[in-house]
């Protein structure tokens, strides 16, 4: 039905809220960075409107802290544009400080906690080798 994927990868150590909050901001920053990702709006039969929908569901998968860093580094290899979440933005409160704390690491040594990204399916495997689906 859809060429591309859409993957999100979390590291596999984070507690609940944290699997919860990551895979939350990482959905947004796939769907803000391809508009065309939204539906229409949904209404119930008693006319309510709801918000729309992402039109292509998610992969949600785990890994360990290595699964991770190999896939921002295969992003970055094949440019693909990546969301990405780090260990130090759960000790900030908004997102001036979300993009201040990520921009004094690299990709070497950021502690990477999930990262998400849309490619062709055959790209998107390659990518996301050795994560497993989230349980």
């Amino acid at each position: 039905m859809f060429d591309t994927k859409i993957v999100i990868i979390l590291r596999d150590d984070l507690k609940a809220w944290q699997e919860l909050n990551v895979t939350a901001f990482l959905a947004t920053g796939i769907v803000g960075a391809t508009p065309s990702l939204i539906g229409e709006a949904y209404r119930d039969r008693a006319g309510h409107v709801y918000s729309p929908l992402s039109i292509q569901p998610m992969v949600i998968l785990t890994g360990d802290a290595a699964t991770l860093s190999r896939a921002q580094r295969k992003c970055l290899e094949l440019d693909i544009t990546a969301a990405a979440y780090i260990e130090d933005m759960f000790a900030t409160g908004h997102d001036a400080a979300n993009r201040a704390v990520f921009a004094e690491f690299s990709p070497d040594d950021a502690k990477l906690v999930g990262i998400a990204f849309r490619a062709l399916k055959k790209l998107a495997d390659k990518i996301s080798k050795g994560a497993r689906m989230h349980a």
